[in-house]
């Protein structure tokens, strides 16, 4: 389901951080370098490595359209790279020259959040690389930060243990103690997920520590009440200090590397563990998952960077073994049905779907006279949401049937797309769909909802390779 497809070995010292954009893996180590890697090949860009500090680099980034790079080190300054060239765009320096820990850019790439070792956290304006907000935690060195999917908030983590919540303004919104010997790391799930008051949001936050643990926490906001923590879970697995983890990129994994030597990705869903990866030889420092394939990185003090591919068709069976009761309409019971009918706003039919004792099966065959005419629903309006609400459980069913995997499905179409593009919110589309999408709708990301940062789109090649390789083996 997961096997080692390359290692890359040219840091000289340890690996501190990866990440990724939709072309290209960065990489940063105790060396004072960081290096740049086509996901293409794996093959080192002509002008990596990329060299200016002075001292360790400790954490790297990419801006959201992956054409900004930013590093920050022990040197305590923050610079900004051009990937496309490597030249330097600007170097800021922590206003108390403390070293930098860690650096996060907003999810519009707006704003550039630098956190230091006195714990002063910095909100750079991205575009003018001017200071917009500083402030400082109560106690300990910031080593851990992260943004919300919609940019309203981010939060940081200290090396005393503290989850600090603060707004786009730098006020801080909470803190709470998280792990008893330190944060090292925390990341957001990338999609925020509705609640059911009107006005409701909610975020996942995975939090990691000196404690060897893995917290899961729940982020709630309302017009009314504001922020809310909230703990959720413990995941279990690691048996020393828990020094990074990750979300996947549709925030279905959630991966973790550890002292212990060891990485382990888990279900977010279920909790369990996926996969445990035991090839590092020494300490593992860092994770990252890429944005638009199922691949993995992760670095170690061993010196190396492991490049993990995910067997795309075994997963996709696996996620539909785990969600079988939902996904298998034709099995549903009348009461199934009825929860159906409230998740999708039509609680008012609860009643009459009962009374002619509609089960999976006979959803799936109502059609438009037998709405009017059998269970004579008056409104036209309601009849045509019910229509096309059992559209989409048709079209999800025969998706599934098909055994295509999602990650080959254009989120605007709900087709295998035949030429994917990049947009600038990180995700895949199929490119007529995308056009047509910009060109009739405002500049907002079909899956966030965020204004798009930019309207350009790039091929996805990668991916057009793994359909492909997937359609050959798949529909001789």
């Amino acid at each position: 389901m997961v096997k080692l497809i390359h290692t890359l070995a040219d840091h000289d010292d340890d690996v501190n951080c990866c990440a990724f954009s939709s072309s290209l893996l960065a990489t940063c180590s105790l060396d004072k370098t960081i290096r740049l890697y086509s996901l293409s090949d794996f093959s080192e860009l002509p002008h990596s490595p990329l060299k200016f500090h002075t001292y360790a680099v400790h954490c790297c980034c990419f801006s959201p359209s992956g054409h900004i790079l930013a590093s920050c080190s022990t040197d305590g300054t923050t610079a900004l790279w051009d990937t496309q060239n490597g030249q330097t765009l600007a170097v800021m320096g922590q206003p108390s020259g403390s070293p930098v820990r860690v650096c996060r850019f907003s999810p519009d790439s707006t704003c550039l959040v630098s956190g230091a070792a006195d714990g002063t956290v910095v909100l750079w304006n991205a575009q003018s690389y001017k200071l917009y907000r500083c402030a400082s935690v109560k106690d300990g060195s910031l080593v851990a930060c992260a943004f919300s999917p919609n940019g309203n908030l981010f939060v940081t983590g200290s090396s005393c243990g503290d989850l600090t919540l603060w707004d786009d303004k730098m006020r801080c919104l909470h803190s709470e103690k998280a792990h008893d010997l330190g944060i090292t790391c925390c990341d957001f799930s990338s999609q925020p997920v509705s609640g059911g008051e009107q006005g409701l949001q909610f975020f996942r936050l995975a939090s990691c520590g000196q404690d060897c643990q893995i917290k899961i926490w729940v982020i709630s906001f309302t017009h009314t009440l504001g922020f809310e923590l909230k703990y959720k879970s413990t995941l279990s697995g690691h048996c020393a200090p828990v020094l990074t983890c990750a979300f996947s990129h549709d925030g279905q994994m959630l991966v973790s590397g550890s002292v212990d030597k060891s990485v382990i990705v888990y279900d977010t869903n279920t909790e369990n563990i996926l996969h445990t990866l035991t090839q590092h030889t020494r300490y593992v420092t860092t994770c990252a998952f890429a944005p638009n394939i199922l691949l993995l990185a992760t670095g170690s003090m061993d010196k190396t960077v492991n490049i993990w591919q995910f067997d795309l068709e075994t997963l996709c069976q696996a996620r539909i073994a785990e969600d079988q009761p939902k996904q298998f309409t034709e099995d549903w019971s009348e009461d199934d049905v009825s929860n159906w009918l409230c998740a999708q706003g039509l609680k008012d039919l609860v009643g009459i779907f009962k009374m002619n004792n509609i089960d999976g099966r006979e959803l799936l065959n109502l059609t438009k006279e037998s709405l009017t005419d059998d269970l004579k629903i008056e409104s036209l309006g309601l009849r045509s949401k019910v229509l096309r609400k059992i559209e989409e459980l048709r079209t999800k069913i025969k998706t599934l049937s098909s055994g295509i995997p999602d990650e080959f499905i254009c989120p605007i179409t709900r087709e295998l797309m035949k030429d994917p593009v990049i947009a600038s919110d990180g995700y895949s589309y199929e490119k007529e769909a995308m056009e047509n999408w910009i060109s009739k709708k405002k500049r907002t990301s079909p899956m966030t909802n965020l204004v798009l940062p930019s309207v350009v789109l790039i091929p996805n090649r990668t991916l057009k390779m793994a359909i492909d390789r997937w359609l050959e083996t798949h529909q001789k």
